[in-house]
């Protein structure tokens, strides 16, 4: 999806200053720039379009995380520059702004992207320049880089606790719908290959281009379905309409739950409580979470930037990625991505959301699984979760219904 422009090959810079590797850089990309007291990282992330409801959050979470780390010290001995980019919902802008933040500001990592669109369009940029993307969202798995660190949930720390969550509460007969991009329809995938395995129905599949606020023939097609629960994989602000128009219909929690794994407390406030009101999500963190490191991160992001401004699973997984990122390149001494890597397997952080682990071989993170149900309040209150974090199996080979998916 992304234009050839973005994608085209690197050039090799020359600059002063020290970099993170030794060599020639006719065969890789723009180095970091150590030289001085700073080292700049990148944020990419939607501040604008359709995606800028859940975005800016996102980017507002790697911000706080790096005022922390700055005020302890930083990396290594310097400061944290962030350099800030606007992927403006547009996946060729995401490659675009990738390019010029590994060549052009010479960052030592980005954090960043939200669908999996913008991923996917980015993917080969950090690759082809061996930059490190960490990467904070929930995705469908079947993917691995060795330039990304996914510190958002995969297939099975998500889609499946969530299946085996409506399984439980004798849901059958379930009705798909999503954006229409590489997300949901790879996720539906998974979904329809698991239900088939147990012993579940899917009664339906619609999808709705992203910004879409079109959803009145959906939601008809729902009630009439008489599924026992929807399985939501909308992106963006398409869910304040289509959540509109599931309570035009007549259509209820209690009636036909919607379990959706795009919405979290952000997307609640925005949407609204008395739309969302005992509807089901699939997260691995929620502002409710207990423990005291989210009780800190909460009073710490409220304070800076407002007291009426909830957290949310994905800015909880990117404020974490900041903190990996700091203890990868500590252990490894080094900002160089080789070097940070090697150093991955085995590293922990007592994150808001719990310990996570970071397994180095598939460079994502232990995770645990969490159910919750919407508030009156705008907050959604766990209804259960996994009981210890899951080791991550982005391609499912743990499940024998999902061969072949990949």
């Amino acid at each position: 999806m992304a234009g050839t422009a973005a994608l085209a090959a690197v050039v090799a810079l020359s600059a002063c200053g020290a970099k993170t590797n030794s060599g020639s850089t006719s065969d890789k990309a723009a180095q970091a720039d150590t030289s001085g007291d700073t080292i700049k990282v990148g944020l990419l992330n939607s501040l604008s379009g359709t995606m800028a409801i859940s975005e800016v959050t996102v980017r507002d979470s790697l911000k706080l995380a790096i005022d922390e780390i700055n005020a302890s010290g930083g990396v290594l001995g310097k400061k944290i520059k962030p350099i800030s980019e606007d992927g403006a919902s547009d996946w060729p802008t995401f490659a675009e702004k990738a390019s010029k933040l590994i060549k052009e500001d010479r960052v030592a990592a980005t954090f960043g992207c939200w669908t999996s669109a913008s991923r996917k369009a980015v993917k080969p940029v950090f690759e082809k320049n061996r930059s490190l993307l960490f990467y904070p969202v929930q995705y469908e798995g079947l993917e691995e880089s060795p330039y990304i660190f996914y510190t958002g949930a995969t297939t099975n720390q998500q889609i499946v606790p969530a299946l085996d969550y409506l399984k439980s509460q004798g849901k059958k007969k379930i009705y798909l719908v999503g954006s229409d991009y590489v997300f949901p329809r790879t996720a539906n995938k998974e979904i329809k290959a698991y239900a088939k395995a147990n012993g579940m129905t899917v009664l339906g599949e619609d999808y709705a281009p992203l910004g879409s606020t079109e959803f009145s023939t959906i939601a008809n097609k729902v009630k009439a379905s008489k599924a026992d629960a929807v399985f939501n994989t909308l992106n963006g602000d398409s869910n304040v309409a289509f959540f509109k128009e599931y309570k035009s219909a007549g259509l209820t929690a209690t009636r036909m739950p919607v379990v959706s794994v795009s919405i979290a407390e952000e997307e609640v406030k925005s949407i609204g409580s008395q739309y969302l009101a005992g509807q089901l999500t699939a997260w691995n963190y929620y502002q409710t979470t207990p423990g005291a490191a989210n009780t800190t991160f909460v009073k710490a992001y409220k304070a800076k930037y407002g007291q009426d401004k909830p957290t949310s699973d994905p800015m909880e997984a990117a404020y974490t990625s900041v903190y990996l990122w700091k203890a990868m390149v500590e252990k490894a001494k080094s900002f160089d991505p080789e070097k940070v890597k090697a150093a991955s397997d085995g590293i922990t952080f007592e994150a808001p959301e719990g310990k996570v682990t970071v397994d180095g071989a598939s460079q994502h993170i232990y995770k645990t699984a969490r159910i919750g149900k919407v508030g009156t309040d705008g907050l959604i209150q766990e209804v259960w979760n996994s009981g210890k974090p899951i080791k991550p199996d982005p391609f499912l080979k743990g499940y024998s219904w999902a061969s072949g998916l990949s």
